[in-house]
């Protein structure tokens, strides 16, 4: 009886300090479980359109339907992120890359590109001293070597067949007459007539009807300005004459380039005729004034080539050591490709996911261009990683979902049933630009009727016609530089996929490119206008369930991307009036 005691004794201390640990441990878990719900707040998504997330249940603004709670850590996405599908990445060759130091980064050199000009301060023009027809021209091509005291040309002259008599009258009346005597004389010296040349006529008592025109420098001839039998006036030129002992390396420097030029300023240059050979060379000169069609500055250097190995025309790159700012330490390198510039405001998207694509724009201070790579003075850390490639298909991306971007700057984008897309602004431009964007929307249009109706022969041929009318659009008929950059974007992105359509006739492939067709055609008459009305239709189950939009002029949804199978999937969001 004892021992069943002691073991019953047992047993419930067993309990007692299994219930203490393990009950505890459980508390805390549950706590912690708690805590870890409590500090992710569970969001709400629409199945049929993704993009839509709220903190609390509730229907979908745009078609309705009951949202659904959104899987922890998958679109769980801020105001102002995007979420793109590894094929919307893949398809529009988005590239990412991790951004540093300038401190940490070798290349502390600005880089030039330009061409090689003659040096204007060794040309010289030879011209004809008296007026007569060119009997004979011993210059026969253009970089021909000529050399000083060479004969050039032989000219008929009546005006000197004249003075040539009246210097032989004038010699019989030296004695008598010697101030008329001289004055003949000098008379032929303005004509460039030697005193040798002066005396064998005088001595010979014979009229010449052909003079000599010798060179007065020697170099290369850079241009033959007259030729055989023409009838030239005293002082006309007959050839130039170029000194390539000396050339000229002309560059372009931008706005925020020139603060680091100056002239006296040693630079490097390198052509693609010698690329293994510097060649060292001083800046002369910076261009007081600014091109203002292309924004750059002029600046010259000057090149010592005595072996003629440099040749007019030759394209060449310059490096340029620039010193490093005292704060460049909190200073950033990006390449340009990832920077877009809307004219007040300069952008980069940043993945803020490093495991997943989800992106957001972030707005940054701009310091000097390098190449082709921007500084980054206030807007990203070291370590960030950007869009370098593909970061205007982000953004488009981001316009239609109606997020933060480069044509709209409002953080609260209000989303609702009639008009889910960006509200970008609308500029003002020329009538006869809005022509031209036409002919590209109505090329468009032909490719579209041909998905609508399942036929891929129609879409490979038509993209042609549709390249074509992009080439077309006069970009120079916009005013306003903000224009200039949205619509080089937007054309390039145009280009790529119409070029992509072209290449395949698996309709499957050109339905996909066409996603980003529209897309990007849609931001062009929504900046630009075509003077036309037009719908935005969308089908949320394009692309894997992703969502696609379109363009059309008629308001019945005729669905490119499915055809036959489902013609009438999906609704008309917007109107581009």
């Amino acid at each position: 009886m004892k021992k069943y005691i002691i073991y019953i004794a047992i047993l419930a201390f067993g309990l007692l300090l299994g219930y203490l640990v393990f009950g505890n441990l459980n508390e805390e878990g549950t706590n912690d479980h708690l805590e870890t719900t409590e500090a992710e707040p569970q969001m709400w998504t629409c199945s049929m359109h993704p993009q839509i997330m709220q903190p609390e249940p509730g229907d979908c603004p745009i078609c309705g339907m009951d949202l659904i709670p959104a899987e922890s850590g998958a679109e769980g996405l801020t105001l102002n992120e995007i979420k793109m599908s590894e094929n919307a990445m893949a398809l529009a060759n988005i590239q990412t890359v991790i951004v540093g130091n300038t401190s940490e980064t070798e290349g502390n050199t600005m880089s030039l590109s330009g061409k090689i000009m003659p040096n204007e301060e060794a040309n010289a023009v030879q011209a004809s001293y008296f007026e007569g027809r060119i009997e004979k021209l011993n210059v026969n091509f253009t970089g021909e070597e000529v050399r000083r005291g060479q004969l050039l040309a032989t000219i008929y002259a009546p005006a000197l067949v004249a003075a040539q008599q009246e210097l032989l009258t004038a010699a019989t009346m030296k004695e008598s007459q010697p101030g008329l005597y001289k004055a003949v004389r000098n008379k032929l010296k303005l004509w460039k007539l030697s005193d040798n040349q002066i005396n064998q006529i005088e001595s010979s008592g014979k009229v010449r009807e052909n003079f000599p025109i010798y060179a007065t420098v020697s170099g290369t001839v850079s241009e033959k300005m007259a030729e055989e039998g023409d009838y030239v006036k005293q002082g006309q030129p007959i050839v130039k004459v170029s000194n390539l002992g000396t050339v000229w390396a002309m560059f372009d420097a931008y706005e925020n380039q020139i603060s680091q030029l100056k002239e006296g300023q040693k630079i490097t240059v390198t052509t693609n005729a010698y690329p293994n050979k510097d060649f060292e060379a001083t800046i002369s000169f910076i261009d007081p004034t600014l091109n203002t069609q292309s924004r750059t500055v002029s600046v010259r250097a000057t090149l010592n080539n005595k072996d003629g190995i440099l040749k007019p025309g030759m394209f060449v790159t310059s490096n340029v050591n620039i010193s490093k700012n005292n704060d460049s330490t909190s200073q950033i390198i990006v390449p340009a490709s990832a920077v877009l510039w809307t004219g007040s405001r300069s952008l980069v998207y940043v993945k803020t996911n490093p495991n997943k694509p989800v992106f957001e724009m972030r707005e940054v201070t701009l310091g000097a261009k390098n190449g082709e790579t921007y500084t980054i003075v206030d807007g990203l850390t070291n370590g960030e990683e950007v869009v370098a490639n593909g970061t205007f298909t982000v953004d488009a991306a981001a316009q239609l979902q109606g997020k933060k971007s480069m044509m709209n700057t409002d953080n609260s984008v209000e989303v609702d049933a009639t008009n889910h897309l960006t509200q970008v602004e609308r500029l003002e431009v020329p009538a006869k630009f809005q022509t031209q964007l036409k002919v590209v929307f109505d090329d468009y249009m032909t490719i579209e009727k041909a998905l609508v109706n399942d036929n891929a022969e129609t879409p490979k041929i038509a993209t042609g016609a549709l390249l074509k009318s992009i080439n077309n659009v006069d970009m120079k008929l916009l005013k306003e530089e903000s224009a200039h950059h949205q619509w080089m974007h937007l054309e390039k992105e145009l280009k790529k996929s119409a070029s992509a359509i072209s290449k395949s006739s698996d309709i499957k492939i050109q339905r996909e490119h066409f996603v980003h067709l529209s897309e990007h055609l849609i931001n062009a008459l929504k900046t630009f206008g075509i003077n036309q009305k037009v719908y935005v239709d969308y089908c949320p189950m394009v692309n894997n369930n992703a969502g696609a939009f379109w363009l059309s002029t008629e308001e019945e949804i005729l669905n490119p991307y499915f055809g036959a199978s489902m013609l009438k999937c999906g609704e008309v969001t917007d109107e581009i009036n």
